[in-house]
């Protein structure tokens, strides 16, 4: 029931809000059995009541924030291994977000008594829990501190540096529309694709279809650095 280790590049390059180590990860979901979800599932909804706790054992799960007029607003992509839900599971409010499948997922889930009776036998997953938050927390105020100081192409260079890492196949090639790309900056898709056309007038990515490739992540890195400071 392992999720599986991802090597150690992809350990500097990935922000994982959701980090737990692979021991602590079959601590915490000891016992459950693997359900299959397919691509499209909702895992659970913003405002949902929260009363389950996920842990990923393969697959892309999208986690999103909706306005009350449905703007849509990406806020991080999670893969294995990565625990998703604890906020509210936690706390027992609502759901801050909503979970999505990407693609077909295998995960694992406890319910909120079930979370409280193996953080009290097992002390260790207490700790890990307040990492996995204080972690979460690190990576949204990193977001929001984009959001504010930097500008649409320092924050699009660093996403699509990001979604990379995290999604791109063999090739190279980011299964990404730039419509999904302007959700993940609460931007307009026409600012996104004028961007992306400069870079790809400077050979810096290759655009088709519903899909980007990244073809000099320096020149990416640069431009993300050079708003940066």
């Amino acid at each position: 029931m392992s999720p599986p280790h991802p090597d150690e590049s992809e350990r500097e390059t990935i922000p994982r809000p959701a980090k737990i180590g692979a021991d602590l990860f079959e601590l915490l979901f000891a016992g459950c059995k693997t359900e299959h979800h397919a691509a499209g599932q909702h895992l659970f909804v913003q405002e949902d009541i929260a009363d389950r706790v996920y842990g990923i054992l393969r697959g892309t799960v999208e986690i999103s924030l909706y306005s009350v007029g449905g703007k849509k607003l990406v806020a991080n992509i999670e893969r294995p291994p990565a625990v998703i839900g604890e906020i509210g599971a936690l706390d027992g409010g609502p759901r801050t977000a909503t979970a999505i499948c990407l693609d077909d997922c295998d995960l694992v889930s406890i319910s909120r008594g079930q979370l409280f009776e193996r953080i009290e036998r097992h002390p260790a997953l207490a700790r890990a829990m307040i990492e996995i938050l204080c972690t979460r927390l690190r990576w949204v105020t990193g977001q929001l501190g984009d959001q504010a100081f930097l500008g649409i192409e320092a924050r699009l260079a660093k996403r699509l540096l990001f979604v990379s890492a995290m999604m791109s196949d063999p090739t190279g090639w980011i299964p990404i529309s730039q419509s999904e790309l302007a959700e993940f900056l609460g931007v307009t898709r026409e600012s996104v694709n004028k961007t992306l056309n400069e870079w790809r007038s400077r050979s810096i990515i290759n655009m088709k279809r519903g899909g980007v490739r990244i073809e000099r992540a320096s020149g990416l890195r640069v431009i993300a650095e050079a708003e940066d400071d």
